[in-house]
């Protein structure tokens, strides 16, 4: 084995080691990471009921315009919210990364359409701020803000996007 190889690898097993250690004495957050518009927000995994390809809807009249319909996920009829629309972001046509990721707490459900999903993630408490103060009374789906090398996120609270409206 090459020296330089040799390298790589003492240096990877150490920070797999220094991660490791680190992430034991601080809480885990595992989070799953998406895509709207420009920006990349974050639910908690464990409110996640499955991630969809997207399937056939059906309008329902009298709602606002960011519920696209109600479709039907093995015989469970859920209400279908486009994000984009919700969150005030212009509207586009699904593509080949769209997905529908079904959400759920305690017996509230829905599906939510995301323009991508991007990857699970793993945040220390330190990692993650609270909601800046200015956001918290108008915008309470924020439940937080994750601090990453190259970017930061925005953590969404699951049971505010699952409250009724419509």
């Amino acid at each position: 084995m090459s020296s330089q190889l040799t390298d790589v690898l003492q240096k990877q097993k150490s920070q797999m080691n220094h991660s490791y250690h680190d992430e034991k004495s601080e809480d885990i957050t595992q989070l799953v990471g998406f895509i709207i518009g420009e920006e990349e927000y974050a639910i908690p995994i464990l409110n996640i009921q499955e991630i969809i390809k997207p399937i056939a809807h059906t309008r329902v009249p009298s709602t606002p315009d960011y519920v696209l319909g109600m479709f039907n996920l093995r015989g469970n009829v859920i209400p279908l919210i486009d994000l984009r629309r919700k969150f005030h972001i212009v509207p586009k046509n699904e593509d080949a990364e769209t997905r529908y990721i079904v959400m759920k707490d305690g017996d509230n459900i829905a599906g939510f359409v995301i323009d991508k999903l991007t990857e699970a993630i793993r945040l220390t408490s330190s990692q993650i701020d609270p909601a800046p103060e200015t956001l918290k009374k108008e915008k309470g789906m924020i439940s937080g803000i994750g601090k990453r090398a190259k970017s930061i996120l925005t953590i969404l609270k699951v049971e505010e996007l699952l409250k009724r409206d419509f």
